[in-house]
């Protein structure tokens, strides 16, 4: 019944927003019944349970698996997918996570992907089990519940109650399962996720885990389908026609008829419009499209200055009454990509001041919190950029959504260009999802695809993918990033993305196809270290003057930005990149783990090609100096000394001694060569005659404190807001010493917690993300004897002949089963593993039955209660080479083989786990600058964070949280 209406456009006239359920729920309890509600998105990202597995060693991967008719028959998961496993022993996290941050580097892994302890050298790193018990109320019966995951990286398995739900090969894209008849209504439910991270999708840092949000929605059998809207806005002069798609889903046993109010409320909250359709209907186990329209007047179009997102509230009523409501975000707004003009937003003319990034931040890898993605995005707009490509996968929901509010627009990009039946698949979710957001600008299905640039399959590819976008969403248009232009994939889409000029013909591509609007999708590939102005090969660090990276195959930031402001037709420019990131370490190996294309570090500290930026990208007046001047040891020597600037004209001064005044070019730079002298270099900006900014750099005095500043202090006590802290040390006088290199380290206290700390640095290998590490140690051997009470010497000797014990994995008939004893003695063995100093050892029990003791090497020892069972310490001292343990415990119903098929094999008669402490929060400044971020834990409060170093003051920021 799902039908799908779409027309060609020469230009884009819309523009929508995110799609956000009408009930959001994050905070709710998920035992409380809620039959009065029609929808519910609950936020599930905490107190989930986390163990690394293996990648091809059954045995290390808790024998998943291993079970007979483990993927033949339903409800056979083994190991952690089974119900019954016991992972009390596991480590407690919350998503969203990325375990690959927490990682050693290592010289054998992938230096792409930023060398760290990850993929096919180290398989018992590239796999990771993540387990939830979700209590779902009696109440619910009756309803739909799907699983939402915005993302995991990568190649995830999920299982409900023991039950194969389904595969997601790709890190990138969010999938939804309906797990409703796997369901325990009134009780607990088991969610075990696999991730597989071992195959890497990309050539840069990619993590590994859920990285990204998990939801709970809760809807009626007749509702809207996931990403089910689409609002296609068209300003026609003083009003705005807007039209409407809406996608229902009956899951229902009979055919449903229904109504469909439609309202669109205004920015401050007013009701501007409304339609109803009456007497809709959807038959069984079907999906029905429906559209209409309505008129808002006066619209506030949607704008870089002025973000305004309106919201569609969809709502379907059955006998008067509310069964399903659905709210989307959208804005009004015009978006025109011309092929001789550039691009035009609401009607005007727009140069894109794009940059490209990856999603990884220092510290916390690719599981950014939300407010992460906001931080980030307003450091990049405030050197002046306008446009954010999505490089080279489609974002989080959570970027966009922070695109549209805070006005930033986005160019949307697949992973991989094709038309298999997966790869279709996750460009429809992707466009599906995303197709609201009024940030979104143009689809991109492709990036420098060298096996199809230059060729026909190449350019019939990107026609089909074209296609299917344009049936999905023909309000906007299709581009393919390339970096060889004039035949293949850059034919096939709608706007061509050059990748470096210097690579392209471009003017003469634009004559041979004066039709094709284009843009730079990549300019610069430029090598810069913050706050280095010398190179240094051996550590990996490269001068921040800006200049050719691959000379002949990229140009200078300020390079191409000259050609695309020479060229009216060009819509604008995106540099690679804006922020640095882990991996790609052009044009080191190994020991450098990041890039160094940023106009920004890994951590956002500007570089001084930001700078540039900010004066051709903004008009604040503005000057900046580089280098620093501290250069002891170079006296008398030539230091070339830049400065950018938006002014008219600039003075430079050495101690108050002028070196002249100089105009400043379009869009360019001024450059004086100065000896060195200790002190201070002034610049001093000028328009129209008068100074309206200034910088200087001072040659500072020997490192003396810490200083501490956070983005804000003033934190939501929700267990997810975060606060920026920039880490800095300085001279007596407060000056930030350029040349620092302090170890800083960090404790924090009150209801707040250390979630990552970076420093920039593209070949520091200190730990970002210090975590213990847990590893599990499995019992085996294991033998039981039927006995007439608890006191049996075979459970107290440390080491008895079992030889004429029954093996409990040996099935006996009935007629077999030996007489009916009060009690049983469990006896198993254990390798002592190897521990370091600080290492931690315990034993994880479940609770098999009533007065159940334990005895380790024939000694009695006690059990602490836990979550999910007893947990029983060990000290390094009790250990041998060949450890014996025992239980006696009362025989429970079934005996020995009801025991044995309650033990998800025998998972729940103990594991051991041995924890490596974590490393302290700890780290370098580099170059005078380091970063952590803070996190809420959940409760109101004052908190601090403190900063100390040997020889230094130290420094403490304060938050209050409420």
């Amino acid at each position: 019944m799902r039908s799908r209406r779409g027309s060609a456009l020469i230009a884009i006239i819309l523009a929508c927003g995110a799609c956000v359920t009408g009930a959001a729920t994050e905070s709710l309890p998920l035992t409380a019944a809620r039959a009065d509600v029609g929808r519910e998105r609950i936020n599930i990202d905490k107190d989930w349970r986390f163990a690394y597995g293996h990648a091809y060693d059954a045995q290390k991967d808790f024998r998943y698996g291993t079970r007979p008719f483990f993927f033949a028959k339903a409800g056979y998961g083994d190991g952690p997918a089974s119900a019954d496993f016991s992972d009390s022993a596991w480590r407690k996290v919350d998503l969203p996570h990325d375990w690959a941050v927490e990682l050693p580097f290592d010289a054998r892994a992938d230096a792409n992907h930023g060398s760290l302890a990850i993929g096919r050298n180290f398989p018992e790193n590239s796999v990771g089990w993540y387990r939830k018990v979700l209590h779902i109320p009696a109440a619910d019966r009756g309803r739909r519940i799907a699983l939402e995951f915005d993302g995991v990286y990568r190649n995830s398995v999920v299982w409900v109650n023991g039950h194969y739900i389904g595969t997601e090969p790709s890190g990138y894209s969010g999938f939804r399962y309906d797990i409703t008849d796997y369901l325990n209504f009134g009780g607990a439910n088991i969610i075990a996720v696999r991730a597989d991270a071992t195959m890497e999708e990309g050539w840069f840092y990619e993590g590994a885990g859920i990285y990204r949000h998990v939801w709970l929605t809760k809807t009626a059998p007749l509702h809207i389908a996931q990403w089910g809207t689409f609002v296609k806005p068209k300003v026609e002069g003083e009003l705005a026609r807007v039209g409407m798609d809406v996608v229902v889903a009956n899951d229902g046993k009979s055919a449903q008829s229904f109504t469909l109010r439609q309202q669109v409320f205004a920015p401050d909250g007013r009701l501007v419009a409304q339609t109803e359709q009456a007497s809709l209907s959807v038959g069984t186990a079907r999906d029905g499209e429906f559209s209409s329209s309505l008129t808002v007047p006066n619209p506030r179009l949607w704008s870089l200055d002025d973000p305004s997102l309106y919201t569609l509230k969809t709502s379907l009523l059955q006998e008067n009454k509310v069964v399903d409501s659905y709210d989307t975000r959208f804005g009004i707004r015009t978006v025109v990509f011309d092929q001789n003009q550039g691009f035009f937003l609401n009607g005007k003319p727009l140069k894109l001041q794009g940059t490209n990034n990856h999603q990884d931040h220092a510290g916390v890898g690719v599981a950014l919190p939300d407010g992460l993605q906001t931080w980030r995005l307003k450091q990049l707009k405030s050197f002046g950029v306008n446009a954010y490509r999505a490089s080279h996968h489609p974002p989080t929901p959570e970027l966009l959504d922070e695109a549209d509010r805070l006005g930033m627009l986005v160019i949307d990009e697949h992973r991989m260009m094709g038309t298999a039946p997966e790869i279709r698949g996750q460009l429809e979710r992707q466009i599906r999802r995303d197709r609201n957001h009024p940030s979104v600008i143009i689809w991109s299905v492709g990036n420098e695809e060298w096996a199809l640039e230059w060729n026909a399959l190449g350019a019939h590819l990107a026609r089909e993918m074209h296609e299917q976008v344009e049936r999905l969403d023909p309000t906007r248009r299709t581009m393919v990033a390339t970096s060889g232009s004039g035949k293949g994939v850059s034919l096939g889409a709608d706007v061509i993305g050059f990748n470096y000029g210097a690579q392209h013909d471009v003017d003469q591509f634009h004559r041979d196809h004066p039709a094709k609007p284009a843009l730079m999708s990549e300019e610069g590939s430029t090598f810069a270290t913050r706050g280095v102005y010398f190179d240094e090969p051996t550590r990996s660090h490269l001068n921040a003057y800006d200049r050719q990276g691959r000379p002949g195959n990229s140009l200078s930031i300020e390079e191409g930005w000259h050609r695309v402001q020479a060229r009216d037709w060009m819509a604008g420019m995106f540099v690679w990149t804006g922020f640095d990131y882990r991996g790609e370490t052009t044009p080191f190996g190994w020991p450098a783990i990041s890039s160094q294309f940023g106009m920004v570090d890994t951590t956002g500290v500007f570089k001084d090609t930001a700078y540039y930026l900010k004066s051709v990208w903004t008009r604040e007046p503005m000057v900046h100096i580089l280098p620093h001047w501290n250069w002891d040891g170079r006296e008398g020597q030539p230091i070339k000394v830049h400065v950018y600037s938006n002014a008219e004209a600039v003075e430079l001064f050495l101690n108050g001694r002028s070196l002249g005044l100089k105009a400043l070019p379009k869009d360019g730079h001024l450059e004086w060569t100065v000896p060195y002298k200790a002190g201070k270099v002034t610049a001093t900006a000028y328009r129209s005659g008068k100074s309206v900014a200034r910088d200087e750099v001072t040659t500072t005095g020997t490192v003396s404190r810490i200083l501490l500043s956070a983005d804000k202090a003033a934190l939501k006590a929700d267990g997810t807001d975060i606060a920026v802290v920039w880490v800095n040390v300085a001279d007596a006088a407060g000056r930030i010493v350029p040349t620092a290199g302090d170890q800083i380290d960090f404790e924090a206290s009150g209801p707040i917690r250390i979630i990552g700390v970076g420093n920039g640095d593209p070949s520091s290998h200190e730990p970002d993300h210090p975590a213990d590490r847990h590893a599990f140690h499995p019992l085996s051997g294991w033998r039981t004897l039927a006995v007439d009470g608890p006191d049996h010497p075979a459970a107290h000797a440390e080491t008895v002949d079992t030889s004429g014990w029954r093996d409990p994995g040996v099935w006996l008939a009935p007629e077999n089963q030996p007489a009916a004893t009060s009690h049983v003695v469990l006896r198993g063995q254990f390798a002592g593993p190897a521990m370091a100093p600080n290492d931690r050892a315990a034993l994880f029990i479940d609770q098999l039955g009533a007065d159940q003791a334990v005895y380790v090497n024939g000694r009695a020892v006690s059990a602490t209660q836990v979550e999910g069972g007893l947990m029983v310490a060990l000290e390094a001292a009790q250990l041998k080479q060949e450890n014996s343990l025992a239980y006696v415990v009362a025989t429970p119903e079934g005996g020995v083989q009801g025991m044995l098929d309650r033990s998800a094999g025998t998972s729940k008669w103990g594991v051991l786990r041995v924890i490596s402490p974590a490393a302290p929060w700890r780290r370098r400044v580099f170059n005078g600058w380091a970063q952590v971020i803070v996190q809420s834990t959940g409760e109101a409060g004052e908190a601090a964070l403190v900063a100390r170093s040997n020889g230094l003051s130290a420094s403490t920021v304060r938050f209050q949280l409420r």
